[in-house]
């Protein structure tokens, strides 16, 4: 391609604005035009942040020849209309993480850009940054022995933006907060993933607030995950080997990576370079994408997006979280999965999709039939009761309170055996009660 790539953004939010302000400074790109549901907003979205041009409607800013790339900042809700929109009109597209509400979404529109050979990528900024390339290679030296376990966290006092609290707009913490900690832990130890244990709270809507996922890999390797909507956290990620540990500041926007060694001394610190904003890398790779006629970003291919969207449809599908629009069939009644059967989630992910979602069945291995009906108090912002009725049993003598999905220990061996009416064994039942006790992008 010849001169600046002209880019077209789709939407007029907090996103779109500082995406606008960013372009401004990428050599090789310029915001050319922006698209609004309504001329004033878009006019004045134009001229807040010097765009040439502005239209009154989606339709109207994907049929601009002009126009090379189109950046999605719109609801999560909407994003499987809007890229389907500007892939149709011929136009590569770049869309704001999460990029679908579930892996059969983003299954459709990668193909439809794959047909069309069009550039088709997922804006998760931490993916594209270089600090990623400088852990990657941190790691690879073996400079703290083979990493075993890592923690991410990442949280903000969010819960009253209608983008987390509504459902209609796919809300909720997991795909706002928690595909960050997923994509943190997927950089650093892949994705063979064999099992997920996750527990969550809850608000008046069946939104989730806060979440905990505990991923187990096939090598035996951990992630302990974590994001909330309600708190602010320190936004750590810590990786854990058998010489020493590296602790990443802020997983949202790398700012240093620090080694440690076994003595805890450290012994090496890499910073974050000076940066626009953070997000003039994705945009950098779409130019470097577009030019080579590639359709998808090395940083982010297909396959990582396809990959977090199914863990967070099995994370859903075992959480009772669905979104308006997707079918009810497998939430009603689901079975539970405990995180002591290791082919639980390796199951799943080969499954058909059920539901409307990708992939997201539960392991015929636990067999327990489930009725989770989510009694939800009025959100007060500080705590949301939950409770479950699950009909489930454990072979262990003591009265255990936890979640279904990550009742049992494997470390202690403890065995979870699901009650499927034909007089399973077991010494003790129990139900489940939980109580809950970004950067630029937030």
């Amino acid at each position: 391609m010849f001169g600046r790539i002209k880019i077209g953004i789709m939407g007029t939010g907090r996103m779109a604005g500082i995406m606008a302000d960013t372009i401004k400074d990428v050599k090789g790109a310029v915001c050319y035009a922006v698209g609004s549901r309504s001329i004033d907003t878009a006019n004045s979205f134009a001229s807040a942040h010097g765009i040439k041009k502005s239209y009154g409607s989606y339709a109207e800013l994907v049929s601009d020849p002009k126009i090379d790339l189109i950046y999605i900042a719109t609801p999560h809700s909407e994003h499987f209309d809007n890229v389907k929109l500007a892939l149709s009109a011929g136009k590569n597209v770049i869309c704001e993480k999460a990029f679908m509400l579930n892996e059969k979404q983003a299954q459709e529109v990668f193909k439809i850009a794959e047909d069309n050979k069009l550039l088709l990528t997922e804006a998760i900024w931490t993916r594209y940054m270089p600090l990623r390339a400088k852990l990657t290679e941190v790691l690879a030296s073996k400079v703290i022995g083979e990493a075993t376990m890592l923690t991410a966290n990442l949280g903000y006092n969010v819960v009253a933006k209608d983008r987390i609290s509504k459902p209609e707009l796919g809300g909720g913490a997991l795909l706002d907060l928690g595909v960050y900690v997923l994509n943190f832990a997927s950089m650093v130890f892949g994705n063979d993933v064999t099992d997920i244990a996750s527990m969550c709270t809850f608000n008046e809507n069946g939104v989730d607030l806060q979440d905990s996922i505990t991923l187990r890999y096939r090598d035996g390797r951990m992630a302990v995950l974590s994001a909330t909507a309600l708190s602010v956290t320190d936004r750590a990620g810590v990786i854990y080997g058998t010489k020493g540990y590296i602790v990443v500041d802020n997983i949202n926007n790398f700012e240093m990576i620090t080694v440690y060694d076994n003595d805890h001394k450290k012994i090496a610190s890499y910073n974050r370079p000076r940066q626009i904003t953070g997000y003039e890398y994705e945009i950098e790779a779409c130019l470097r994408a577009m030019n080579e006629k590639w359709i998808e970003c090395p940083e982010m291919p297909h396959s990582e997006s396809l990959k977090m969207l199914n863990m967070m449809d099995f994370i859903r599908k075992n959480q009772n979280i669905r979104f308006p629009g997707e079918d009810g069939a497998g939430f009603n009644s689901f079975v539970t999965t405990s995180a002591h059967v290791e082919t639980s989630y390796e199951v799943q992910s080969g499954a058909a999709n059920v539901g409307g979602l990708g992939s997201s069945g539960v392991s015929a291995e636990s067999t327990s039939d489930v009725s989770a009906s989510v009694e939800a108090a009025s959100d007060t912002g500080t705590g949301v009761e939950t409770a479950s009725d699950v009909g489930t049993s454990v072979e262990t003598a003591s009265d255990v309170g936890t979640s279904v999905e990550a009742a049992s220990d494997a470390g202690a061996g403890v065995e979870v055996t699901s009650d499927t009416g034909a007089g399973a064994e077991a010494t003790s039942s129990f139900d489940t009660t939980t109580d809950p006790s970004t950067d630029v992008n937030m």
